[in-house]
């Protein structure tokens, strides 16, 4: 196959497909919004997971780069009661399948990996239309166009390739993380960075009520924190998150009786708290196929965080290119390989989010989540 991809977004999902294709010969070119690729923070953690991420990473001949990323001994993981009570003290012993990386690094290793030129950067999307017989045209917010025989949609949860394919989208699932960082955490936050551990940290409100804090001890000192409020994106606007010391107190309000150490992962935060609410797709989202166009990652099956997004979004540009591969001749065969694997398997781990967030939120909360660990079932 020598038809050019043309691939709208430069996240992990686009980029992975954009260099397996690479690596069978096929020419792809990746159109992001994003002004450079030190536009803004990458994220944080994630744990790349020996059945899918991983996969993706050694179908794009990147293992040794991966691995020379891999933090040690962020496999380990503790579960608290908002009291500060340890529930669960897990040692990363280094068997684990789930090793953890920087997500900007991640990134980094798969723009190494493409032809000078395959990212072009600021070239955001503004709108995408049929021109018939398989071919689309992408219009960019400057005005220029371009028309191409196989479009792929890499463009997250927002997606402007999606509407060629179905009219859903995304709802508000009704929570929100709330995101601060501790940096110098030993010195500066010793009292935190013990709750935390060497790893991730869960502390959970029993009860039902669906508050419950997520932090990682991310490279150096670290720790990487997302509060989880079940609140309506009304309590939300009501907060001036542009007041950073006045978002603070009001959020800190909601964890009233918690203990002193967790509650400093957001009152002493060493950056502003900022929102990140949660949106999803419909559980099952499917489209019927339109030649010449498909989506990958969160366009396809935005879902709850569960720790698998990062990993499907790689899995799907990898088998994504895979197919393009093994097809050379048929573009639409690749396709439809493609998603009839992509739809069950995002549908699956759609509703192994709800169930995790249940786990997580639900009135036997912690218990719940302790007794799947405790029957070493995956979580995020």
């Amino acid at each position: 196959m020598r038809t050019p991809v043309t691939i709208i977004g430069a996240g992990l999902g686009g980029l992975t497909l954009a260099r397996v294709l690479h690596v069978h010969g096929i020419p792809a070119t990746v159109y992001e919004a994003e002004p450079s690729p030190m536009a803004r923070a990458q994220g944080g953690m994630l744990d790349i997971h020996d059945y899918n991420g991983q996969l993706a990473l050694r179908a794009a001949g990147l293992m040794d780069e991966f691995r020379a990323i891999v933090l040690e001994g962020r496999q380990a993981m503790r579960v608290l009661d908002r009291d500060g009570t340890v529930l669960l003290d897990k040692a990363d012993d280094g068997t684990g399948g789930r090793p953890e990386v920087q997500r900007g690094e991640l990134r980094q290793i798969l723009l190494d990996s493409l032809p000078t030129g395959t990212v072009r950067w600021d070239r955001k999307v503004s709108g995408t239309r049929a021109l018939g017989e398989g071919r689309h045209e992408v219009t960019f917010a400057d005005g220029s166009t371009v028309a191409t025989s196989l479009l792929v949609g890499a463009d997250g949860a927002w997606s402007r390739v999606r509407p060629l394919l179905s009219d859903a989208t995304p709802e508000y699932a009704g929570r929100s993380f709330v995101e601060t960082y501790l940096f110098d955490a030993e010195t500066r936050h010793p009292a935190a960075a013990k709750a935390v551990g060497g790893g991730s940290m869960f502390a959970i409100e029993p009860g039902g009520n669906g508050k419950w804090i997520g932090a990682h001890r991310e490279s150096g000192e670290t720790l990487h924190t997302y509060l989880v409020l079940p609140m309506p994106l009304d309590w939300f606007a009501a907060i001036d998150f542009t007041d950073p010391a006045a978002a603070t107190a009001r959020i800190a309000r909601e964890l009233d009786g918690w203990a002193p150490e967790l509650t400093a992962l957001i009152t002493d935060s060493d950056t502003a708290p900022v929102l990140r609410p949660h949106h999803t797709l419909p559980v099952g989202h499917r489209w019927d196929r339109v030649p010449g166009v498909t989506l990958v990652g969160d366009a396809a099956h935005l879902a709850a965080p569960n720790g698998e997004g990062a990993n499907l979004a790689m899995q799907d540009g990898a088998e994504l290119g895979t197919a393009l591969a093994s097809h050379p001749d048929d573009i639409e065969a690749a396709l439809i390989a493609y998603e009839q694997a992509m739809f069950p398997r995002s549908a699956g781990e759609a509703t192994e989010a709800d169930r995790l967030h249940e786990l997580m939120s639900g009135e036997n909360a912690p218990h719940t989540l302790l007794a799947m660990l405790a029957a070493d079932e995956p979580t995020s």
